[in-house]
């Protein structure tokens, strides 16, 4: 997935998922009773550093933290870029 955003070392860009539309027991959420997602999909990764080396790989879904990393808008898309250790879990 091309996006145009290249993290440099140890950082990603990571796009947030769709917040469920529908509760478990069915029922449909308002646009206000969603709650806003903490999972994203990696859709760019830097080289890594000489002492951190890249874990992250485009695709994979993660866990960040609620008021991580810096939200940029690029081509009418809205990214969170982050250090690779403000990661919180990879998603399998």
């Amino acid at each position: 997935m091309m996006i145009g955003i290249k993290p440099l070392g140890d950082r990603v860009a990571i796009k947030k998922v769709d917040a469920e539309e529908k509760t478990q027991g069915g029922l449909i959420l308002t646009s206000s009773a969603k709650e806003e997602p903490q999972i994203a999909e990696v859709v760019a990764v830097g080289p890594g550093t000489k002492d951190d080396a890249m874990e992250l790989k485009v695709g994979d879904k993660v866990i960040f933290p609620k008021y991580g990393g810096t939200e940029v808008k690029y081509n009418g898309e809205e990214y969170i870029i982050l250090h690779q250790s403000d990661v919180l879990a990879v998603i399998e």
